[in-house]
């Protein structure tokens, strides 16, 4: 990641829109996954968004000579979090969905990481759960159950389907808690390469291995994997690099609260997902438990 800076010129129109421009990028990275899969298996079809994504990412490294990491140790975390966050978070997600869960389902469940980051990083790093946090805990959990009880009882998803959101969950947990460890600071675009060349090899190999490549080059294909690569991967990124760049973390993790929503009104627009009263309860009871649960009381 890149420092914040305190000598930039004062904020162009993309800049000000950056926030707004990355949400609605980032909320409809799952939609356009789960309309892309209609020509390809899972794993087929995030292999060529992760082989396309390395060749321009690669490309822009270079253009920009941005610098590359000076140890191989930093390397190795690299690697590492490319097979955790790139290949098994995306694989089980894309798995996800080819059993039937819907994008603002999947949303949903990924969006309650920051909640199960705080809880696994409480013990192991010894941090205060704060009341308020339990509280937001409690709501988190409610609010996914609602909507996920409503779409499993409409028959809308499947077991298998939430099996494999809860271990994306589990996996861009586990690789976020190892970022913070290990690998906190890296240039977005070398780091981003190293990341996804380690996920293309891993998960072209389980391509290969257990499904049959077939790829049927509809409209609804293409533009997912179009969207998807040069949308949610790129543009998605260099807004990113652009906020953290102005020194906006604190404003970014805060966006991440409207994704699940956000994900569920473009699936509604796009898809014609629909969510009933019960779940759409539920989606603004689990966003606000992980607002609580990632509260920063203002010292003193």
């Amino acid at each position: 990641m890149l420092d914040a800076r305190t000598d930039l010129p004062p904020k162009g129109l993309v800049e000000r829109a950056a926030p707004t421009l990355f949400l609605i990028f980032w909320s409809s990275g799952f939609v356009a996954a789960k309309a892309g899969l209609e020509g390809a298996a899972p794993l087929t079809f995030l292999s060529l968004r992760f082989l396309i994504v390395t060749v321009l990412m690669l490309a822009i490294a270079l253009v920009l000579r941005a610098p590359w990491p000076r140890t191989r140790g930093e390397v190795r975390h690299l690697v590492v979090l490319g097979l955790i966050m790139q290949a098994i978070y995306f694989s089980c997600s894309y798995l996800a969905f080819g059993a039937g869960i819907t994008a603002g389902g999947l949303a949903l469940i990924v969006g309650m990481q920051p909640v199960l980051t705080v809880v696994v990083a409480v013990p192991l790093l010894g941090e205060r759960f704060r009341p308020v946090q339990m509280l937001g805990l409690a709501l988190g959990v409610a609010g996914t159950v609602l909507v996920l009880h409503e779409k499993l009882t409409a028959g809308v998803g499947t077991i298998a389907g939430v099996g494999f959101a809860i271990l994306a969950l589990v996996a861009i947990t586990g690789g976020t808690l190892y970022q913070k460890r290990f690998s906190p600071r890296f240039d977005l675009w070398t780091g981003g390469t190293i990341q996804f060349v380690t996920a293309a090899c891993v998960v072209g190999v389980a391509a290969l291995l257990f499904e049959d490549n077939t790829v049927t080059w509809t409209p609804a294909f293409a533009a997912g994997l179009g969207y998807l690569v040069l949308v949610s991967s790129i543009v998605s990124i260099a807004l990113l690099n652009l906020m953290l760049r102005r020194g906006e973390a604190s404003r970014v993790a805060t966006l991440f609260f409207l994704v699940p929503p956000g994900a569920a009104l473009v699936a509604w627009l796009v898809l014609g997902e629909r969510f009933g009263p019960l779940a759409l309860a539920g989606m603004a009871i689990a966003t606000t438990g992980v607002a609580l649960v990632m509260r920063v009381p203002r010292q003193a």
